[in-house]
């Protein structure tokens, strides 16, 4: 086949070095729109199981990832002035730079024999004539999905919460989280190493915080030295660096979920962000990408029929994820109502934290659940049951990480 990968993020990438493990007569090529090495963003997350999948289905990449990772094993919860709070026996996770993942995979699709061409945008798939299959990898705002947004049933629906993706000096030995109150309401951050350099600092809170704080009308200098007051007892003396992109610097946003009813259209198939985008607190958007990579490759090399292949990763890559979308979805909520938890001694919020997947809770006063849920967890260990989390550590939001399943 002669296939074009549009976009060089995680998901056009993956997809290109899993064809060409399967064929390597495939003619594959990626286009990047930007220059070689430039990424937005800081690092991404990822958990020991995709590690797992990852080497399965292509053990050179997966163990250059991991090389290139930071490792955590637990969760560190810092409410206000209270001491903070740590969860142990999570899964283990890893943090990795954006742009040092996306030259992993980039590196080992040239060795394939992926041919790779940045700085090409395409705008319309009259530029790939003759191309078998076009796989549109090229973001949330994929620029040929756009061209027929009727066709795939494009929606988009925007958080009230506004957030800002940054990075910093200070090296996160866990995953770590920081709610602060202020006079305005509640702000907070999750951070995690992905480098010995950097780490990540996410920073969310509600409009009216934001406002109130006047980070709305703060330049980026003056933001930052905000932030970097109400987050000074993590940061230890550190400073927070704004988003470097060469579309701009830091700046807030409000997270769009999108969503499609249809994945395909001709020789037109959308995959990573392009297909559908998750809320970052739940960490999954990079394993999404590349697990729709992974059922794709999977789709097509099980049915020659192009239409009928296409049809099969839309139907059973809609449903595997669906879980997690869900999850997804609470998850943002629990956020966006987190007044409703701040209230509660700071281990039954960072235990409810850990539950804000769940469907029950937005409809339980916090303090009843975090009882049910103890008695229930008492119940459990009584049994000898040793499959779930412990008292008041973190629950998984389905399997994100399942790469190339059927």
């Amino acid at each position: 086949m002669k296939i074009a990968c549009v976009g060089g993020g995680p998901a056009g990438l993956y997809f290109a070095i899993l064809m060409k493990r399967v064929n390597p007569s495939h003619e594959i090529t990626v286009y990047e729109r930007n220059s070689a090495g430039a990424s937005c963003g800081w690092g991404v997350t990822y958990w020991e199981e995709l590690f797992d999948n990852l080497r399965r289905a292509d053990p050179e990449s997966a163990q250059a990832v991991k090389e290139s990772s930071l490792h955590w094993d637990h969760w560190a919860v810092h409410v206000h002035d209270q001491a903070a709070v740590t969860v142990n026996h999570w899964d283990e996770g890893y943090g990795i730079g954006r742009r040092q993942l996306l030259g992993i995979l980039a590196d080992r699709a040239r060795a394939l024999g992926v041919r790779t061409e940045f700085e090409r945008e395409i705008a319309s798939e009259d530029e790939l004539a003759g191309t078998d299959l076009i796989a549109a990898a090229d973001g949330a705002g994929s620029v040929l999905r756009g061209r027929h947004a009727d066709h795939f049933g494009t929606e988009i629906a925007v958080g009230r919460n506004v957030y800002t993706w940054l990075g910093t000096t200070k090296i996160f030995d866990c995953f770590t989280f920081s709610f602060v109150e202020t006079p305005h309401g509640w702000i907070w951050c999750y951070g995690y190493g992905f480098s010995e350099g950097h780490s990540t600092c996410v920073v969310e809170c509600s409009p009216a915080t934001w406002r109130g704080l006047e980070l709305d009308q703060a330049s980026e200098a003056e933001g930052l030295v905000i932030l970097e007051k109400l987050f000074a007892d993590i940061l230890d003396g550190h400073p927070l660096i704004g988003r470097t992109c060469e579309h701009g610097g830091a700046h807030w946003l409000n997270f769009q979920t999108l969503t499609n009813r249809t994945w395909h259209r001709g020789n037109l198939v959308l995959l990573g962000d392009a297909a559908h985008t998750t809320h970052y607190s739940v960490g999954a958007g990079t394993a999404l990408a590349l697990g729709d990579a992974a059922f794709l490759v999977n789709a097509l090399h099980e049915d020659p029929r192009l239409e009928s292949a296409l049809s099969r990763y839309e139907r059973k890559r809609q449903s595997a994820i669906m879980s997690v979308q869900r999850a997804a979805r609470y998850s943002a909520q629990w956020y966006e109502n987190l007044p409703r938890y701040a209230g509660l001694p700071p281990r039954q919020m960072v235990a409810l934290l850990g539950r804000r997947y769940s469907q029950v809770l937005p409809h339980v006063p916090p303090r009843l659940y975090y009882r049910i849920n103890q008695v229930a967890e008492w119940f459990e260990a009584r049994r000898g049951s040793t499959g779930g989390p412990e008292a008041g550590g973190p629950e998984r939001p389905g399997r994100p990480d399942e790469i190339g399943a059927h």
